[in-house]
């Protein structure tokens, strides 16, 4: 109960906590300064560790134990307050206010800066100091949590650092816990703010005690210690929120100086740190303190009330019953287990057996095809849909030069002038796989498998070592694409059926096989070299070859040539040769007749193109001889020469 001076001034001296008001004001005033140093040096430490390390957990666990004091000091310095309005209502100071002369200002600008300093100090009184401090410390604790919450920090082990840390926030919690007893072990008679101030002081202690177990837990194995030291912080931003609102709603509160004031940092946030825990007393007492509620004299409170455990259990009993109950989707498949032992695959659909734990289903996928890389780089962005019309995205680069995020490098076997070597070749194989659509092989696939998608991964870099270790990259560039996935395939799902993995490759797909792309304008030079070699010595290869067969042409023809003169000469000598035995036997058998018959012949031959003139020796008679004018006479009209004529007498 508030006390007012203007009505209640004489019976204040009478009430034990205006006697301790001093005594309370001074230990309140050192617990600030002490915690004051605490934070400061705690808020340094942070920000030195945050700007060498700040992926670490410390910053995160320092700011957080900070806040939780920060909550704890607002807390005192507000009851500090309250003690200081009680100590001077128990001894009002009697001063006389000496009244000295105020000249006035005289410039505007001297006027102007006197209204506003009596504004502003006006202001600052209404508001009231408890207020601004209030705010202050719960703005400064909000704004330190925000600034090191990350819940992506990464685990980490510390070393003797998380001892020293752990046993020093043991240390700090044990120090509040006996402070804490104390204002728990205060009559509300003697000291009203205790009882909140006591709260407040549990949740500092919580915050150490969570700090100091993620120090011990820490490892770079664990990752909660690191996940877990951020959210420390929920707590004291919770409490820092809720006191940032009480403060900002004082000011619609009018103030009195003659009216004992409340208590500011009180916290139903803290108020819910008890055992065993009771927020709807808590609730029920603000309603009946503050709005005259009793919710005890409402039947339907009761009565729930009463029946809340039957209810639970009930439904807890039901709920437990229904995990028996089991959906399995379309596209999977389910493993009963009853007793731990697998007893039937179960289908799509809904199926009941033994509640959980005595009976659990296991899913599996029922037909779902995957696609597998050999090998998976970088985790790269979401590829964004291209237009049909567009350009190709660029994950449809398959050129050499070109870093593709699954392929694998291989190493293959080489040949250099007669030596052996290897050579680096990139290469992404892909299968295409799903879990048997038999019980067996759900089965396998659940129990022998703890990692499916790794199992194959292993075995297809285990068959791609052993294959291409015999193979060459002119071979491997040059040979068949499918018959080469087709042989892979087949090594993979021995191997895999082998282990009865459950297992079933659909089908393998060689996407690409080249050199490296680093090496890949190396190689197409080399490539260019050897094709232009090869072609050089094809084109001299052909001029050879075409030199030779034009040398045989000629020697063929030249040889033919003297093997048909050769055979004319002889047919003629033959034909030569019967032709004079013919003869021989004519003339044996004709005589001077067939040399007569041979003569007029040969004459008629040599006589066939020459043009004859017969004359007959019986002309002219007489013993005169016919004449014969050779002249020849040309016409001025006509030039063509007349023909010869015979005249008698012209020629002889």
């Amino acid at each position: 109960m508030q006390v007012d001076l203007e009505s209640d001034g004489a019976a204040i001296a009478g009430l034990p906590r205006f006697q301790q008001a001093a005594f309370h004001r001074r230990r309140l005033g050192w617990w600030v300064i002490g915690l004051g140093v605490l934070v400061g040096v705690g808020l340094v430490l942070a920000f030195f560790t945050a700007l060498f390390a700040p992926q670490s957990l410390w910053p995160a666990l320092l700011v957080n134990q900070c806040a939780s004091l920060l909550v704890l000091m607002a807390g005192l310095q507000s009851a500090g307050w309250v003690a200081k309005w009680r100590a001077r209502a128990m001894n009002p100071l009697e001063s006389v206010a000496d009244v000295e002369a105020v000249e006035p200002a005289v410039g505007w600008y001297d006027r102007l800066l006197e209204r506003i300093s009596q504004r502003s100090k006006q202001l600052l009184i209404n508001i009231g100091a408890p207020t601004l401090w209030l705010a202050g410390w719960a703005l400064l604790a909000l704004l330190s949590i925000e600034q090191i919450w990350n819940l992506s920090l990464p685990a980490a082990a510390l070393g003797f650092s998380a001892n020293v840390g752990a046993a020093v926030s043991l240390l700090l919690a044990f120090g509040l816990l006996v402070l804490e007893r104390q204002l728990a072990q205060q009559s509300a008679a003697q000291w009203p703010e205790a009882g909140a101030l006591a709260q407040l002081a549990r949740v500092a202690i919580v915050s150490l005690v969570l700090s100091a177990l993620c120090l011990l837990f820490a490892s770079s194995e664990t990752v909660w210690p690191a996940r877990l030291a951020v959210l420390i912080g929920l707590l004291p931003g919770l409490v820092a929120a809720e006191l940032l609102l009480r403060a900002l709603l004082s000011l619609f509160t009018p103030r009195r100086e003659q009216l004992e004031p409340p208590l500011l940092a009180r916290s139903f946030a803290a108020d819910l740190l008890r055992w065993p825990p009771q927020p709807l007393l808590a609730l029920q007492h603000e309603l009946h303190n503050r709005f005259g509620i009793d919710l005890r004299q409402i039947w339907a409170f009761s009565y729930m009330r009463r029946a809340l455990l039957p209810v639970l259990a009930v439904v807890a009993v039901v709920g437990w019953a229904l995990t028996g109950v089991h959906e399995i989707a379309l596209q999977e498949r389910g493993i009963y287990e009853r007793f731990g032992k697998p007893v039937a695959v179960f289908g799509p659909g809904l199926h009941v057996g033994l509640p959980w734990p005595l009976g659990r289903v296991l899913s599996v996928e029922n037909g779902v095809v995957h696609e597998l890389a050999t090998s998976v780089g970088e985790v790269a962005a979401p590829v964004a849909a291209q237009p049909a019309e567009g350009p190709a995205p660029d994950v449809a680069n398959r050129l050499w030069d070109a870093s593709h995020v699954n392929d694998k490098s291989q190493v293959i076997a080489s040949s250099r002038a007669d030596k052996q070597s290897f050579q680096i070749v990139n290469m992404d194989v892909r299968f295409v796989y799903r879990i048997g659509l038999t019980d067996q092989a759900a089965l396998a696939a659940t129990y022998n498998s703890a990692d499916v998608p790794t199992l194959i991964r292993s075995t297809a870099s285990r068959i791609l070592v052993h294959d291409f270790a015999s193979r060459t990259l002119d071979g491997l560039l040059g040979e068949d694409r499918v018959g080469l996935a087709e042989d892979i395939g087949r090594a993979v799902q021995a191997d895999l059926t082998s282990l009865d993995s459950g297992v079933e490759i659909l089908a393998t797909v060689v996407e690409a096989i080249h050199p490296p792309a680093g090496a890949a304008n190396a190689y197409h030079g080399v490539q260019a070299a050897q094709i232009a070699a090869q072609a050089l010595i094809s084109r001299e290869r052909g001029a050879a070859a075409e030199a030779t067969n034009q040398a045989q042409l000629r020697a063929s023809i030249a040889s033919d040539q003297a093997s048909a003169s050769a055979r004319e000469t002889h047919a003629a000598a033959q034909a030569a040769n019967l032709k004079f035995s013919a003869e021989q036997k004519a003339y044996a058998s004709a005589g001077q007749a067939f040399v007569l018959e041979q003569y007029l012949s040969q004459l008629s031959q040599g006589l066939a193109s020459a043009k004859l003139l017969v004359i007959d020796h019986r002309l002219g008679g007489s013993g005169n001889a016919p004449t014969i004018d050779l002249r020849t006479f040309t016409s001025p009209a006509d030039p063509t020469p007349s023909p010869k004529t015979a005249q008698p007498g012209a020629a002889n």
